[in-house]
């Protein structure tokens, strides 16, 4: 028997609507807890024009940035990840204790090994569960999110803790005007909940894909086996980010549209119903064309790109925090989560928020 692409779509989403989310997984799985940690100092436009040859004007055009939070010295991405970590699993509701996998997505980890993921582990006082980083830049929490939705929807683990960190200003060259101005430092964290079946599920469908045909358009050339640190490499100044700006926006802008299209899709959904579309934050000009694409109007797009920069692994994470804070994000409404990088990847979420402001975390 011939199964069809929509055929399958059909399937996914009749599964999805009834709780499970995907053919295969026996449980629903839900967010019951979301934490952020963002650093103090903030680098405004009005630093950086003392910093490179820039302006308010010309940064706030083109990107629609207006500062970015910076990590003091001695702050690591570690750090940021613990503090959202901590504030996360207080929202869930449980102990530390209750925690049996955790998920790091980062591209700037405190060492190349051993794992940030191991070091918040640590800190946390959880010896003895899984630990490990994933590396897919900007869309590295769609990605985390969706390995620890498959663990515990297949019965693995029973609660997840997902995060996002990076700390971008330390690979950033600050005397280049087109990448200076673009990033800043933050983390956000999930709990994620394992449900019994015919309970309501949050996560409904992911999509993920990625080109590694791009992967130079954005890119630390130096610092990996490919190209080891040397006086060189540091002379040449390649242990710090570059980027083909104007490829990666002609990516973003059609990828941010494709992705969430193909995620909603799968769940028997159209961008119509969404209540909520939270995408990477790396500049507003992508997420206003993105926005337009989908035929959405303002009130449904999460943008906070204006007070954090582009946070890379962070961004989804403070962008939904925040919805929720400014009470956007109530209980039952049907949320995207889509995120691009570097690789190039890319990845979509799509949630059903379950969680109410006094339930605990978990029902």
């Amino acid at each position: 028997m011939t199964i069809t692409t929509q055929a399958l779509f059909e399937t996914e989403a009749a599964v999805a609507r009834n709780g499970v989310g995907k053919p295969g997984l026996l449980h629903p799985v839900r967010v019951t807890g979301l934490g952020v940690a963002v650093p103090p100092a903030r680098l405004t436009n009005a630093d950086l024009e003392q910093m490179v040859d820039t302006s308010d004007e010309w940064i706030v055009t083109r990107t629609g940035i207006r500062e970015r939070r910076i990590a003091a010295p001695e702050v690591a991405t570690s750090d940021l990840a613990l503090a959202a970590a901590r504030a996360a699993i207080a929202d869930a509701g449980i102990p530390v204790s209750e925690i049996d996998l955790l998920i790091v997505a980062t591209i700037t980890p405190d060492h190349l090994f051993p794992a940030t993921a191991c070091l918040v582990q640590a800190g946390l006082g959880l010896p003895g569960i899984p630990a490990f980083d994933l590396s897919a830049g900007c869309s590295g929490l769609a990605y985390a999110l969706d390995q620890a939705w498959h663990g515990l929807a297949a019965g693995a683990y029973r609660n997840a803790l997902v995060i996002g960190a990076d700390t971008l200003s330390r690979i950033v060259d600050f005397s280049d005007r087109r990448t200076a101005v673009l990033f800043g430092d933050g983390a956000a964290a999930l709990v994620l909940h394992r449900g019994e079946p015919g309970e309501d599920a949050g996560i409904l469908a992911s999509h993920l894909g990625a080109d590694g045909r791009g992967g130079s358009l954005l890119i630390l050339p130096a610092g990996g086996s490919r190209k080891p640190a040397s006086h060189a490499t540091v002379a040449a100044r390649e242990h710090f980010l570059r980027m083909n700006g104007q490829e990666v926006f002609k990516f973003a802008v059609r990828i941010l549209e494709e992705s969430t299209r193909q995620v909603l899709a799968k769940a028997g959904y159209s961008p119509a119903d969404l209540d909520l579309f939270v995408p990477h934050q790396a500049n507003i000009r992508i997420i206003e064309a993105a926005r337009e694409r989908l035929g959405l109007p303002p009130e449904r797009v999460v943008v906070n790109v204006d007070r954090f920069g582009n946070t890379s692994a962070a961004s989804i994470g403070l962008a939904l925090a925040e919805a929720r804070e400014r009470g956007r994000l109530r209980p039952g409404a049907l949320v995207a989560l889509t995120g691009f990088g570097t690789g190039l990847t890319w990845g979509s979420i799509l949630l059903r928020w379950t969680k109410t402001e006094n339930d605990g975390g978990q029902k």
